[in-house]
C-alpha cells in the first residue's frame, strides 16, 4: 500500500519546535530586531536624514533641536539652521554615543553652561560662524573628552580663563576672526590647564600685544601651531626676535603666513611686516640668533633639545669635538637626560662651542644647534681673587678720592691771618710793597695814622725809588692792634722783593 506522509500544521516547522504567532506582535518584534542598536524608540526626526549612527539635519530650517533624538546617534549635524539659543534641555535624554556636534551657521547668541551635561563623550564641537560674544566661566567644563573646538567667525570679545577648565584632552582650539583684545595666554604657560593643546588659532582678532618672552619659552611644537597673523600688534624687538627665530626654525605658523604678520609703528598708520624690522628705524632690531648660553668655569648647564615635532622617536647629541652622546647616558661630565636634554657638569674652557641635537620625528628629521660660551673665570670665586676689570675700577676710584682730598682739604696759610674786612690789594702793590714801608708816627698827638697818608701822597718810596700805586688808605681803627695791621705787608711775597733793607 502507498506510504502515508503526515501533514504538518501550518504553524509548525520541522527545524523549530515552537509555535510562532502571526499578527501585530510579530511585526513589532521584527522592527525591533532591524532597528540600529535595538532601540525601540529610535526613529529618524522629521526633515532629517539618518544613516546608521549619523543624523543630518543641515539646512532644514529648524529653529530648535528636534526631539527626541535617537540614543545611538554618534554624529549630529545641525548646521545652517536658525537655532539661536542652545539651552540646557535641548536634549532631555542622555546621548552617551554622541562624539561630534555641528552647530555652525545658526546665528547662535547664547549657549547655556549646562548645555553639554548630557553629551559627556563629545570629542568634536563646531560652534563657528555664529554670533557668540562671550565665553563664560566653566562653559565647556563638562566636556572632559573634547579634542577639537571650533569658535572662529563669531563676535567674541571676552574670554574667561575658566571657560576651558577640565579640557585635559583638547588638542585644537580655533578662535580666529573674532574681536578678542586679550586672550589668557597663561593657560599655555602653566601647562596644566591645556596640557595636550597643539594648535591655537588667534588670527584676525584685535590683539595689540603678546608676551613674546613667555611665548618663546613655550615648546616649539606648540609655537609651530600658534597663529597670530592679521592682528594689530605693536612693533617691538622682542616680537621680531620671536617670529624671526620661528622663521629660521621653519615653524608653520610663521612660514605659511609671513606676509600676514604685520605690526604698527608709533605714528605710522600703515602696518608693516614684522619680519622686516631688522635694522629698521626707529627700533633698529638686531638679527635673530640661534640659542646662545653663557656659563662660567665649574658650573653645570642643561642644553634643551626643543624640537617642533611632538612625537619624537629618538634624539642624540654631538659635541663641538665631534663626539656623539647617545640615549644610553654618557660619562661623568656629559649626561643625556630622559627628556632629551644634554647636561654638562664642571665646565671647562674646552667645552665652549656649538652643540647639535639630532631629532628623528614622525614625519621628518630635524637638527637643532645650541652655542655655549664658557667664560674663563668663576662667577663665585674666593673673596681675595679680583679680576682685572674690578681692580682697575677700584684703582680709579681711589685716585679720584685722593685728588679731591688734595684739592679741598689742604690747609691754607693765610686764611686765618688776614682780616676778612680788608679788600685785596692790586697785583702791582704786592710787587713794590716792602716790610720796611713808612710806618705811622705814634708820637703825633691825635693817634691817627698820619704817616700813612704822607707816604701815599709823596709818590716816592724808600731810597728814592718811585712807588707807583702807593699804599691804599686804611680806615681808622681804635687800639694798638688796628695800627699794627696797617704796617702788615699786602702780600706774602713782599719779603722776597728787591727793595734793599735800610738799617
Amino acid at each position: 500500500p502507498p506510504t502515508r506522509v503526515p501533514v504538518m500544521p501550518p504553524s509548525w516547522h520541522p527545524c523549530v519546535a515552537m509555535r510562532v504567532p502571526v499578527g501585530p506582535l510579530s511585526l513589532l518584534l521584527a522592527l525591533f530586531l532591524l532597528s540600529p542598536r535595538g532601540s525601540a524608540g529610535a526613529s529618524c526626526p522629521p526633515r532629517c536624514v539618518c544613516a546608521s549612527n549619523l543624523l543630518s539635519c543641515s539646512q532644514a530650517n529648524l529653529s530648535a533641536v528636534p526631539t527626541p533624538l535617537p540614543r545611538f546617534t554618534a554624529v549630529l549635524d545641525l548646521s545652517h539652521n536658525n537655532v539661536t539659543r542652545l539651552r540646557a534641555d535641548w536634549t532631555p535624554a542622555r546621548l552617551p554615543h554622541l562624539h561630534a556636534l555641528l552647530l555652525s551657521h545658526n546665528g547662535l547668541t547664547f549657549v547655556s553652561t549646562e548645555a553639554f551635561t548630557n553629551v559627556p563623550r563629545l570629542r568634536h564641537l563646531d560652534l563657528s560662524s555664529n554670533r557668540l560674544r562671550t565665553l563664560d566661566e566653566n562653559l565647556f567644563s563638562d566636556l572632559g573628552e573634547l579634542e577639537v573646538l571650533l569658535l572662529y567667525n563669531n563676535e567674541i570679545t571676552t574670554v574667561d580663563r575658566t571657560a576651558f577648565e577640565n579640557l585635559g584632552r583638547l588638542r585644537k582650539l580655533y578662535l580666529g576672526q573674532n574681536r578678542i583684545a586679550r586672550f589668557p595666554l597663561e593657560l599655555l604657560r602653566e601647562g596644566t590647564r591645556l596640557p595636550q593643546l597643539a594648535l591655537l588659532d588667534l588670527s584676525a582678532n584685535r590683539l595689540r600685544a603678546v608676551p613674546a618672552g613667555e611665548l618663546q619659552a613655550l615648546p616649539a611644537w606648540l609655537r609651530d601651531r600658534l597663529y597670530l597673523h592679521n592682528n594689530p600688534l605693536a612693533c617691538d624687538c622682542p616680537l621680531f626676535q620671536l617670529l624671526a627665530r620661528g622663521h629660521r626654525r621653519r615653524l608653520s605658523a610663521v612660514v605659511d603666513f609671513q606676509d600676514e604678520l604685520h605690526c604698527v609703528l608709533p605714528g605710522t598708520p600703515t602696518p608693516i611686516k614684522i619680519l622686516t624690522l631688522a635694522g629698521r628705524q626707529p627700533l633698529n632690531c638686531s638679527e635673530a640668533q640661534e640659542a646662545v648660553l653663557e656659563a662660567y668655569l665649574g658650573d653645570s648647564v642643561t642644553l634643551g633639545c626643543d624640537s617642533r615635532w611632538q612625537g619624537v622617536r629618538s634624539r642624540h647629541w654631538e659635541t663641538p669635538r665631534g663626539e656623539r652622546v647617545l640615549g644610553d647616558g654618557g660619562n661623568d661630565s656629559v649626561v643625556l637626560l630622559a627628556n632629551g636634554s644634554l647636561q654638562l657638569r664642571a665646565l671647562r674652557p674646552e667645552d665652549t662651542g656649538t652643540y647639535a641635537c639630532w631629532v628623528s620625528g614622525p614625519l621628518l628629521n630635524e637638527t637643532l644647534y645650541v652655542e655655549l660660551l664658557v667664560h674663563n673665570f668663576t662667577l663665585h670665586g674666593p673673596h681675595d681673587t679680583l679680576n682685572t676689570a674690578y681692580t682697575t675700577l677700584v684703582g680709579c676710584i681711589l685716585s679720584v678720592v685722593l685728588v679731591l682730598i688734595y684739592l679741598y682739604l689742604t690747609p691754607c696759610r693765610c686764611c686765618c691771618c688776614r682780616g676778612t674786612e680788608k679788600p685785596p690789594a692790586p697785583r702791582d702793590d704786592s710787587i713794590n710793597s716792602s716790610v720796611l714801608s713808612t710806618t705811622p708816627n705814634h708820637a703825633t698827638g691825635t693817634g691817627e695814622p698820619g704817616g700813612s697818608r704822607v707816604a701815599s701822597g709823596a709818590g716816592a718810596g724808600q731810597n728814592g725809588r718811585f712807588k707807583g700805586g702807593g699804599t691804599p688808605p686804611v680806615p681808622p681803627r681804635q687800639g694798638p692792634k688796628a695800627q699794627r695791621k696797617v704796617s702788615d705787608p699786602d702780600s706774602v711775597s713782599s719779603v722776597f722783593s728787591d727793595t734793599p733793607i735800610v738799617v
